[in-house]
């Protein structure tokens, strides 16, 4: 896998009345690999906002990290079969939220990593959704 890479993260979330609509981030970051972990580092502009919160990804297939800092700051800890619960501060304030993951695959080869990650979510200790990310982490050349 080269250093500079194209990400793709899709999260849906299913709540009992629908299946909301898919979000979607493509942009450009970074790659290496240490101690058989994987690290993705990108920008991410939030919507309505004109700051920058980046992002790192850290996992292997046995958990997975979203490491935010900037205007909203967490670390998201999926490990499978096991609840964490973390803090999610935004500038309007902060929020528990428990992140309870069924299934994480990861898949790699010399050109593509893929994460799927199955998972719920609650917030504040009440059941929000139960939810799906997919990560395409695919080499620039």
């Amino acid at each position: 896998m080269t250093k500079d890479v194209l990400i793709s993260v899709t999260g849906t979330q299913f709540s009992t009345e629908n299946i909301g609509e898919p979000v979607e981030i493509v942009t450009n970051g970074s790659y290496y690999k240490k101690n058989n972990k994987h690290y993705v580092i990108y920008d991410e502009m939030i919507e309505g906002m004109n700051v920058t919160t980046k992002n790192m990804l850290k996992f292997d297939d046995k958990g997975f990290n979203l490491i935010r800092t900037g205007d909203v700051n967490t670390n998201m800890v999926f490990e499978e079969n096991k609840r964490n619960i973390t803090n999610y501060s935004t500038p309007f304030g902060s929020l528990v939220i428990g992140l309870d993951a069924s299934k994480i695959d990861v898949t790699e080869n010399k050109e593509e990593i893929k994460v799927d990650i199955d998972y719920a979510i609650d917030i504040n200790y009440e059941h929000l959704a139960d939810c799906k990310i997919k990560l395409s982490v695919k080499a620039v050349r």
